[in-house]
């Protein structure tokens, strides 16, 4: 898959180019959360039987895994797509869309991926004390595909800058509050938590957690993730292989 490789390598010059701007972005907002909540509350209030700080990180670990995939691909692929039209240079060129694809999401992914080593660097200098391993790096690494999907079919998809503001506000936004981020689902009514349960990043975040504080991984969490997987790949492909 030359195509695939090409398109990685270009996502890799970019973010060599801008590598001190994307680690700080990256820094920014979990660092917030772990000041206000981490070392606000910290070890002085109990979630789930934990200390909070141990059980926030790994909600923190998936919102910013979520939001670096999705925006390292959502923004700058909308506005190759509307403004630059940029996006015809790869239409044209002897790469398949499967690799276009492939290429792009691989590379978001990887952007996420990246952040969340520095989160959880961060969060171990904050005194959190997880079990990091293997099965939290692939549960991780799954969260920052999904995600990245989703923001490369959003990118094909949206008809102005406008609409992918107003796809973060109503959608990206309200799942770092209400999806098991910064609190259990079980406390909330059984309704509404079977709903937000079904959400994207509900599933990564009660996976990483339940990695990380050494509990059993319920096994619907990596299966809801592989499942939005599939549907955001493959519905993204077939709208990128209708673009003239």
């Amino acid at each position: 898959m030359p195509g695939f490789w090409a398109v990685l390598w270009r996502e890799y010059l970019f973010f060599k180019r801008r590598f001190w701007t994307i680690t700080a972005s990256s820094m920014v907002t979990p660092l917030l959360y772990l000041f206000a909540f981490g070392w606000g509350l910290g070890k002085a209030v109990n979630l789930s039987g934990v200390d909070y700080l141990n059980f926030l990180v790994p909600g923190i670990v998936a919102l910013s895994t979520m939001n670096a995939s999705f925006n390292a691909i959502a923004t700058p692929l909308s506005i190759a797509r509307l403004y630059d039209k940029t996006l015809e240079e790869y239409i044209v060129a002897p790469v398949t869309v499967f690799s276009f694809a492939a290429g792009k999401i691989a590379a978001g992914a990887l952007r996420g991926m990246y952040a969340a080593l520095i989160i959880i660097t961060i969060s171990l200098i904050f005194g959190a004390e997880l079990k990091i391993n293997a099965l939290f790096f692939i549960l991780m690494f799954l969260n920052c595909l999904v995600f990245s999907s989703l923001g490369f079919l959003v990118a094909l998809k949206i008809k102005s800058h406008p609409d992918m503001a107003r796809f973060n506000s109503f959608v990206i936004t309200p799942m770092i509050f209400i999806c098991g981020t910064f609190f259990s689902i079980d406390r909330i009514p059984d309704v509404m938590s079977f709903i937000i349960s079904l959400l994207p990043l509900t599933p990564a975040s009660q996976g990483l957690r339940a990695v990380a504080l050494g509990h059993d991984l319920p096994l619907w969490s990596p299966l809801v993730q592989v499942f939005y997987l599939i549907i955001f790949f493959t519905w993204g492909l077939n709208t990128c292989s209708k673009i003239d």
